[in-house]
């Protein structure tokens, strides 16, 4: 029934409480698990003395990737050693479009994730990306709630 999974991952302990129920799931389907990550892109425009304006940008995109990958394919590693077939990629972009770009580009059957649930009253019951991607999706959608801290 799945033979695609995504699994966003941002880093966090939270994010990668969905990793067990995706096990699960993958395992149960024979599915493949796509790690991906998403980077959204931080620049700052200013203004130098002279009236011409730049974009600076804070974050070295290259190294980013590598440490996103590298996240990513510790992970992937661990699931390989366990019989999982698994893939890793990071993204770049805003993050809720970016997941539902991700999920059409690697042909997901499912997007499962973990709900940071931790802002706003509008986000009680989920967290504004995991609320994001619910709202705007065109596919089954795996969304738990994380009680991690971290």
């Amino acid at each position: 029934m799945y033979n695609n999974i995504l699994v966003p991952l941002d880093g966090s302990k939270r994010a990668e409480e969905i990793l067990p129920h995706a096990k699960e799931l993958a395992r149960a389907n024979n599915s493949t698990i796509h790690l991906v990550m998403v980077v959204e892109p931080v620049s700052m425009v200013f203004a130098e003395p002279e009236g011409a304006v730049g974009n600076l940008e804070l974050k070295n995109t290259r190294e980013i990737e590598l440490q996103s990958l590298h996240y990513l394919n510790t992970h992937a590693a661990a699931l390989h050693a366990e019989g999982f077939k698994v893939e890793t990629e990071v993204f770049f972009g805003p993050v809720v479009e970016t997941i539902i770009t991700a999920a059409a580009t690697k042909q997901a059957d499912l997007i499962a994730m973990a709900s940071h649930g931790r802002s706003g009253l509008g986000h009680v019951f989920y967290g504004s990306v995991s609320s994001g991607v619910l709202n705007r999706v065109d596919r089954p959608l795996l969304l738990i709630r994380s009680h991690n801290n971290k």
